[in-house]
C-alpha cells in the first residue's frame, strides 16, 4: 500500500491483519507452549530428514523472486499500480514443485576437488522447501522504496544521477536492517511471547496447501480452477488494458452533466468524490488496497467507514466552506500551488546548481498550498500515527507489557516446543553474519551518500543520526507487532525529523526517510519470516541464506526494471505529454515527488508551524491520540458488546492514507468486492471461501500480470497503444472535476467564475 507521502511501502503477503484480543497464556510441561494460538495451529513436530536448500528451491526460489520485482515495479509506474503478493507465488509454485519432483532425474552428482554432491531431484517436493520458495517470492514481492528517490530525481527533477550510486543506495537501504534483525533477534524471534500472529496464517496455508486433496465430486481441483480463473482473467484483462482503458474508471454523473463543474466533482471516481462511479477492471479494485478478498471483514468495514467520513463529510464540508482557500484549488489532487491557485512553480524556489532552497526566491513567490483533501490528508496521517500509538496502549498494552516481562525473566529458561525442536536439530546463524552485514552495508552507505559529488546530498551525521533511529524503534515497534500485528511507520517521524534539522534539500529528506524508516521496516520484515520458519522448522542458516540472496536479487531486479523504463518510455510520469492510451502515469511517484517539495523543499517549518499555511494541522496529533480512549471506555462498560472491540480508531483515521495515489473509484470498489466476499460470501458460503478464495484472488492477479507484461512487449513498446476511439483515454471524462471555482482564478480548459 502507498502512504500519505508517496511511495511504496514494503509489503507482505495479503494476509488478513488481525486484532487477536483475550490472549489466553498456558504453562504446561509437556510440549510446553505458552500461546494457545500458537500450540493450536502450529504442530509440535519436525522432520530434520526433509532436504530444504535444493536445486527446486533454488529455480523455482530465483525464479519467482525475479518474476515478482519485475511485475510490481513494471505495474508501479502504471495508472492502476497492481500488487502480486507472494501469496500467488505460493499457489503457483507447489504444482511446479510437484511436477519438478516427478519428471527430474534423480542421479547425483559431485562437485569436482571437494565432497560436496547435490540432486536435481532429492525426493517429494516438501514443505521445507516449499516455506523457502515463499520466503524468496517474499523478497521479490515486498517491493524497493529507494527505487522512489530514482524516479522523482529522472522523471520529475528532470537531473542526472549517477547509476552506481543509484544502485548502492536501493541495495543499502535494503539491507541495513539485517544488522538490527541480528542485535534483537534472540528476543523478538526466540522467544515464545514474541509469536507474530500474522504467521499463524501463513502456516495454516500451508498445512492446507500440502494436505491430501480429494477432488469434490462434479467440481474442479484447486490446480484445475486456479488454471480457469487465471485465463478468463488473461483474457479479459486484454479490454481495460487495451482496447477500452476508460472501463477502468466509469463516472455516470459526469456522462450525464457534462459541462457543469459541481456534478463533476461530485461523480467524478478519479479526480472527485465518486458518487456513481464504478469500475470493470479487477486491477483498478486491487492495484493501490491489497486484495479485498483477503482483507478481513472488520478491517473492510472500518476502512469504508473512514472513508466515507473523508470523503463525504470532511471534504465537502472544508471545501465549501473555502477552508486554506480550498475554493483556489481541485477538490482532489496531489499537486502543489502557489497563491494565485496556480501549479507551484518550483524552479523559483529550488537552486539549479545547488539543489536546494532558494530563500530570496522563495521570499519573493508565494508560499506552499495544497487541495484542502491532501492537507487533511497530512493531518489525518498525524491523527493516524498518534491513534496508534493510544490504541496499542489501551488496548494492548497489559498484554504487551506481560509477554514483554515474561519474554525477558525467560531469556534464558524454559524453551517452548519450538524453540526445543529448533535447537536439537539445527544450529543457530553467528551473530558475526549480521554484524559483517552491518559493518559493511553501513561503510557502503556512507560512501553512497558522500560520493558521487554528493548528488544524495545526505551528510554523514545525517546517515548517522537516521541509522540511529531506526536502532531505537526496531525493538519498542518490533514487539507491538509481534504481539499485536500493528506496525507503527516511520515515515511521517523520519521527514519531519530532517525536514526541521536540514531543510530545503529536497533528496536529502527522502534519503533520511528511506534509511532510517525503511532499514527498520525491513529489519521487521527479516524478523517475521524468520519467526515463520521458526515454527515451520527450517534451519536458520537456510533461513538467512535464502533472505540474503532474495533481498539482492529482488533489489537489482527492482533496480534495473526501474532504470530501464525511465530511461527508454518517453515522457513517462507525465501524464500531459503521453499518448492516449498510455499507462505510464506513475501516480505513486507523483505523489512521492510531491512529498518531496513539502518536506525537503519547503520543509515542515515553512508547512505546519506559524510560518505556513498548515499550522493548525498539529492539532491532529492530539484528536488521534484522544481517538480510541471512548472506544476504549465504551467496551470496559459494555464488555458483552463485542462488535465495540471491532471499532478501530488507528483504521478509520488512517483508511485514506493511500489517497492520492488511490482514488475514489478503487476505495468503492475495493469496498463493495470486500463486502461481497469476505461478509456475504464468508459468512454464507464458508465452505466455498474456504476452498476457493485465496486461489481466486491468485489467479485474478497472476492473469492481469501475465497479459501487462506481454501487451507491453508485443506492443506497446512499439507505440501500439490501441485504436483511436473515445474510449482509449485512460480517465474518466470528467475533465471540470479539476476545475478551481474561487472567483478569478484561471485553469486551462476551465471556466472562470
Amino acid at each position: 500500500m502507498a502512504n500519505v507521502d508517496g511511495g511504496t511501502l514494503p509489503q507482505g503477503d495479503e494476509s488478513p491483519k488481525k486484532h487477536h484480543t483475550n490472549l489466553e497464556v498456558t504453562d504446561e510441561d509437556e510440549d510446553y507452549c505458552p500461546i494457545e494460538q500458537v500450540k493450536l495451529t502450529v504442530p509440535a513436530t519436525d522432520d530434520p530428514t526433509m532436504p530444504v536448500l535444493t536445486f527446486r528451491t533454488w529455480f523455482l526460489g530465483l525464479i519467482s523472486c525475479v518474476m515478482l520485482a519485475f511485475v510490481n515495479q513494471f505495474f508501479g509506474y502504471r495508472q492502476n499500480n497492481l500488487y502480486i503478493s507472494a501469496v500467488t507465488a505460493q499457489i503457483v509454485t507447489l504444482p511446479l514443485g510437484k511436477f519438478m519432483a516427478r519428471v527430474l532425474p534423480t542421479r547425483t552428482f559431485h562437485v569436482p576437488l571437494t565432497n560436496w554432491s547435490f540432486s536435481l531431484n532429492p525426493g517429494p517436493f516438501n514443505l521445507k522447501e516449499h516455506v523457502l520458495i515463499t520466503i524468496f517470492a517474499s523478497c521479490g514481492s515486498s517491493g524497493v522504496y529507494a527505487v522512489g528517490i530514482i524516479t522523482i530525481v529522472k522523471a520529475f527533477y528532470h537531473r542526472q544521477l549517477n547509476p552506481v550510486a543509484a544502485w548502492m543506495l536501493v541495495q543499502t537501504t535494503q539491507m541495513l536492517g539485517y544488522g538490527w534483525a541480528g542485535l534483537f533477534r534472540k528476543l523478538l524471534v526466540d522467544s515464545p511471547f514474541m509469536w507474530w500472529p500474522e504467521n499463524l496464517i501463513a502456516v495454516s496455508l500451508f498445512r492446507a496447501l500440502h494436505e491430501k486433496e480429494k477432488r469434490p465430486k462434479g467440481q474442479l481441483s484447486k490446480q484445475q480452477y486456479f488454471i480457469a480463473v487465471f485465463v478468463a482473467s488473461f483474457a479479459y484483462y486484454l479490454i481495460p488494458a487495451y482496447f477500452f482503458p476508460s472501463i477502468s474508471a466509469v463516472s455516470v454523473v459526469c456522462l450525464i452533466w457534462k459541462d457543469s463543474i459541481l456534478p463533476q466533482q461530485l461523480g467524478s471516481g478519479l479526480h472527485g468524490m465518486g458518487i456513481g462511479s464504478f469500475s470493470l477492471d479487477w486491477s483498478a479494485i486491487v492495484s493501490f488496497l491489497g486484495n479485498p478478498i483477503s482483507a478481513p471483514g472488520f478491517a473492510i468495514i472500518n476502512t469504508l467507514v473512514g472513508f466515507f467520513l473523508v470523503m463525504y463529510v470532511m471534504t465537502p464540508l472544508t471545501y465549501w466552506l473555502n477552508a486554506y482557500d480550498a475554493q483556489k484549488f481541485p477538490i482532489f489532487s496531489s499537486h502543489t500551488f502557489d497563491h494565485s491557485g496556480q501549479p507551484y512553480n518550483i524552479s523559483r524556489v529550488l537552486n539549479p546548481k545547488t539543489f536546494d532552497l532558494d530563500i530570496p526566491g522563495y521570499e519573493g513567490y508565494s508560499k506552499l498550498y495544497l487541495s484542502v483533501f491532501f492537507a487533511f490528508t497530512y493531518g489525518l496521517g498525524f491523527a493516524s500515527l498518534a491513534a496508534t500509538v493510544s490504541h496499542v496502549g489501551l488496548f494492548h498494552g497489559t498484554t504487551i507489557w506481560s509477554l514483554w516481562s515474561k519474554a525477558k525473566d525467560n531469556l534464558h529458561g524454559k524453551m517452548d516446543v519450538h524453540t526445543r525442536l529448533m535447537r536439537k536439530n539445527y544450529g543457530q546463524v553467528p551473530n558475526w553474519w549480521f554484524y559483517a552485514i552491518l559493518a559493511a552495508v553501513f561503510g557502503l552507505s556512507l560512501y553512497a551518500c558522500e560520493g558521487f559529488d554528493k548528488q544524495l546530498q545526505l551528510p554523514w551525521w545525517g546517515l548517522i543520526m537516521a541509522c540511529v533511529m531506526a536502532f531505537f524503534f526496531t525493538l519498542p515497534v518490533g514487539i507491538i507487532q509481534a504481539t499485536t500485528n500493528q506496525q507503527i511507520g516511520l515515515n511521517i517521524i523520519t521527514e519531519m525529523v530532517i525536514g526541521y534539522v536540514y531543510p530545503g534539500r529536497p533528496l536529502a529528506n527522502v534519503a533520511f526517510k528511506t534509511y532510517g524508516y525503511i532499514s527498520m521496516t525491513q529489519a521487521l520484515g527479516f524478523l517475521s519470516d524468520f519467526k515463520l520458519g521458526h515454527y515451520m522448522k527450517i534451519p536458520p542458516k537456510s533461513m538467512f541464506v535464502v533472505q540474503l540472496a532474495g533481498t539482492v536479487v529482488a533489489s537489482c531486479v527492482c533496480f534495473s526494471t526501474s532504470w530501464w523504463l525511465l530511461t527508454s518510455i518517453e515522457h513517462i510520469c507525465e501524464p500531459s505529454l503521453l499518448p492516449d492510451g498510455s499507462p505510464w502515469t506513475c501516480p505513486g511517484d507523483d505523489v512521492f515527488y510531491n512529498a518531496s517539495i513539502i518536506w525537503g523543499v519547503i520543509g515542515p517549518l515553512r508547512m505546519f508551524t506559524s510560518h505556513g499555511v498548515y499550522g493548525a494541522m498539529n492539532w491532529w496529533f492530539v484528536a488521534g491520540a484522544l481517538a480510541p480512549v471512548p472506544i476504549y471506555l465504551l467496551t470496559r462498560k459494555y464488555p458483552e458488546k463485542k462488535w465495540i472491540r471491532l471499532i478501530n480508531a488507528p483504521l478509520i483515521l488512517g483508511a485514506t492514507m493511500s489517497m492520492p495515489p488511490a482514488r475514489s473509484v478503487n476505495y468503492i470498489m475495493w469496498g463493495i468486492a470486500g463486502i461481497f466476499f469476505n461478509i456475504y460470501i464468508f459468512r454464507v458460503h464458508k465452505k466455498w471461501w474456504a476452498r476457493h478464495a485465496y486461489i481466486l484472488a491468485a489467479a485474478l492477479n497472476a492473469g492481469i500480470a501475465f497479459m501487462g507484461v506481454l501487451l507491453f512487449f508485443s506492443l506497446q513498446s512499439y507505440g501500439v497503444n490501441g485504436p483511436e476511439w473515445w474510449g482509449l483515454d485512460a480517465d474518466d471524462h470528467c475533465p471540470l472535476a479539476t476545475c478551481p471555482t474561487a472567483p478569478g482564478v484561471v485553469a486551462e480548459g476551465c471556466p472562470v467564475h
